[in-house]
């Protein structure tokens, strides 16, 4: 489900600068990928469904989109990579670097 909603948003992965435009218009600022980096390290950096995802939206104050563009921008830069069951994504950068 998650590897679809990536796909199908069609979302700019590449960042240019210090934000990023989604498909939808919207702009990802620094302060809400600091938001989304502190929420995603809450439910364990790794995003497995509509539970983290959830949590991770509503933490960070953040729509669906947003979280889903900075979520595959992390993963084009490879600071962030898919977790052996091929849903999974766990963020590798911020509070979740190992």
């Amino acid at each position: 489900m998650i590897r679809g909603t990536l796909a199908s948003l069609g979302l700019v992965a590449a960042l240019a600068g210090c934000e990023t435009t989604t498909a939808g218009g919207g702009t990802i600022t620094p302060e809400m990928r600091q938001d989304y980096l502190a929420a995603v390290a809450s439910v364990g950096c790794v995003l497995r469904d509509e539970r983290q995802y959830g949590a991770v939206d509503f933490q960070a104050g953040l729509t669906r989109e947003q979280t889903v563009a900075i979520t595959s921008g992390y993963v084009a830069r490879g600071k962030a990579q898919r977790v052996d069951d091929g849903n999974s994504i766990r963020i590798t950068t911020g509070p979740c670097a190992a």
